[in-house]
């Protein structure tokens, strides 16, 4: 049986990019989970919070409008 190292899923989409920047919604993993998902706790996210962030995505394919451009699909692999 072969043991697979699976990415880490992005909190905002769920997309398997394994943390950092989500190439896919462009949220950068903090760390916030559902737990305080209505927090918006500065950093490297701004003013957005996590579930600000996935209304966005659901609406914009992105974290925050202006990163509609920085962006791509998910990857097969990479599909939740």
């Amino acid at each position: 049986m072969e043991n697979r190292w699976v990415p880490a899923a992005c909190p905002c989409c769920a997309s398997r990019t394994g943390g950092g920047t989500c190439p896919v919604c462009f949220w950068t993993d903090d760390g916030q989970t559902d737990a305080d998902a209505d927090v918006v706790r500065g950093g490297p996210n701004g003013e957005l919070s996590l579930s600000m962030a996935r209304l966005n995505f659901a609406v914009y394919n992105a974290c925050h409008p202006r990163y509609q451009d920085s962006v791509r699909a998910p990857r097969p692999e990479e599909l939740p």
